[in-house]
């Protein structure tokens, strides 16, 4: 591998680095954030026993001013009877059983058995979550065509009163995407067409099902980018992507879905069709309703098209792979880097050295970029328009973090395949995670200064009895009990861009404040009134009891 390295050498800094137009390896990993894996723990005075199959990933994302993301370990929830809070949870007795007539409509409206899905082996997987923490027990899963099907579809369930749960990718971490009872799945997956693009302001319009990569592709001839870039790109679908407001690797550049997407097409539990399908980066009309859709993981209405203002793609991408002795100096980097590189920093991605080391012991052809073992590594790529101006505005500002001090080794990628084996370390965590045996995730947003401190106070905490680390989206910004507490203390977020799902939903009063939890209730029964659409998510359960 031709990687130069790059330290003080007099008054110049060698490296080489060429411009990249693709950095990434085409990988399904998930998304960025902190983490750990835990195999017993003791809380409470009670112990918990991990199991291959129920132990349950848990991810620490932060967001909130500058924040960033962690990822951490939790104890296990599942749809089954194993969890004690599971067992709290309560199929709805206002909901209906399926029947063979509903399974007849169905035929009817979507044209046969090959739309109407009630194979055991098919629905076994799309009964289950992708890290298979979650599993429901649904008997019947729908593949519309068009919107008009979805709104037959829901508009015929609403009437029955039919728990229905919608789909895409299926590769969320809170449970949100699968049922949790026996609800009817409704996945979008055949809503896949690019409906139009427009080279001049750049807007895409598609449907719900078009898969977060295959839209890159389509864009990637035209000069152009998606504002959203996921390790899970491969398989996840854009009217998720939307649904959960999925934050990423291109968050510090682009922003976040509220941004960018311009509009949308959503259809009510009633299969009303709302066309808020706007192209246009001005319009106050009245409320802007597509907002509430984003990040509601489809508990208001299920997103059937999306329009998003797409990126011009830059000619020019470098990628630096940096040590750091601490967490302070990676603040310090992550501020200077905004200061110093502006408009050309594209991501600011870190890792512990756990997470390296996890990486390294897991996953074959990984290798540590820099030459000493250090406590933190980050990454930091560039996008703009002059190779030249691009490359030299780097090395100073990686030079002048040398001359400083916040950086004690680092180097540059040559080509796209040091790039690439840069990225599969950090996007290689969670690959690495699942090899190494049990773990938890959160998926928490706090101030970027607090980031670390959570990692640490965990560690105090839990001593031998677990193996915490933290990595992911550094310029985003007892266990279970104990993290939302101290996320709340710290004015944080318990889900930064994941959701709430089936597993934090009754987690939400760490970070909304009642009155709002109770509005949010009321937009909830005022758009879906008998509650069909993905019940027992994102809002408390107590709220929907009978």
């Amino acid at each position: 591998m031709m990687i130069r390295r790059w330290r003080r050498s007099g008054d110049f800094l060698r490296s080489a680095c060429k411009s990249l137009t693709s950095l990434r390896q085409k990988h399904n990993s998930m998304s960025p954030s902190v983490s750990g894996f835990v195999n017993r723990y003791e809380s409470k005075g009670k112990t918990f026993e991990s199991n291959a199959w129920n132990d349950h990933n848990r991810e620490l994302d932060h967001h909130s001013c500058v924040g960033g993301n962690l990822w951490m370990m939790q104890q296990y929830k599942s749809f089954g009877s194993s969890s004690s809070s599971a067992s709290k949870l309560q199929r709805n007795p206002l909901f209906s059983s399926l029947e063979p007539r509903d399974v007849s409509f169905f035929n009817e409206i979507l044209g046969g058995e090959k739309y109407v899905v009630q194979d055991e082996e098919r629905l076994e997987t799309a009964n289950t979550d992708w890290m298979h923490k979650y599993k429901g027990s649904s008997k019947l899963m729908l593949l519309p065509k068009t919107t008009e099907e979805v709104s037959q579809i829901l508009k015929y369930c609403d009437s029955r009163s039919l728990a229905v749960v919608p789909q895409g990718g299926n590769t969320g971490l809170v449970g949100g995407s699968v049922p949790v009872f026996d609800e009817v799945i409704i996945n979008v997956g055949l809503m896949n067409k690019v409906l139009s693009f427009d080279e001049v302001s750049g807007v895409l319009v598609c449907e719900a099902g078009c898969i977060l990569e295959n839209l890159a592709t389509f864009l990637d001839p035209k000069g152009f980018v998606m504002p959203l870039d996921l390790g899970a790109k491969g398989s996840c679908h854009i009217g998720g992507n939307v649904s959960t407001n999925a934050g990423g690797l291109r968050l510090i550049r682009y922003g976040s879905l509220h941004g960018t997407v311009l509009g949308l097409e959503a259809v009510t539990a009633n299969g009303n069709v709302l066309d808020m399908l706007g192209t246009l980066r001005k319009d106050n009309t009245g409320y802007d309703l597509k907002h509430l859709f984003i990040g509601s993981e489809g508990s208001l209405g299920i997103v059937t098209k999306v329009s998003i203002l797409t990126q011009p793609k830059m000619s020019s991408v470098n990628l630096a792979f940096i040590a750091c002795k601490d967490f302070l100096s990676c603040q310090k980097l992550l501020v200077e880097a905004k200061r110093n590189l502006g408009e050309i920093l594209s991501a600011f991605e870190f890792l512990d050295n756990n997470s390296m080391d996890l990486v390294l012991n897991h996953l074959d052809g990984v290798r540590n970029p820099v030459s000493s073992s250090e406590n933190f590594y980050i990454l930091i790529e560039t996008t703009g328009s002059g190779e030249t101006y691009d490359r030299e505005k780097l090395e100073a500002f990686l030079l002048k973090s040398l001359e400083q001090g916040l950086v004690s080794d680092g180097v540059i990628a040559q080509d796209i395949n040091q790039a690439s084996s840069f990225w599969r370390i950090r996007e290689g965590i969670t690959e690495a995670l699942q090899k190494a045996g049990a773990f938890y995730k959160y998926d928490l947003s706090l101030p970027v200064e607090e980031i670390y401190n959570i990692v640490n106070d965990l560690r105090g905490r839990l001593g031998d009895l677990a193996n915490v680390m933290g990595y992911g989206h550094l310029g985003d910004g007892l266990i279970e009990p104990y993290v939302y507490e101290w996320t709340s203390k710290h004015r944080g977020s318990i889900s930064a861009e994941h959701g709430l799902g089936v597993m934090k939903a009754n987690e939400i009063f760490y970070s909304k404040s009642p009155e709002t939890v109770a509005l949010m209730v009321s937009i909830k029964k005022l758009l879906d009134p008998k509650g069909i659409l993905n019940p027992y998510k994102v809002l408390p359960h107590s709220f929907f009891s009978p």
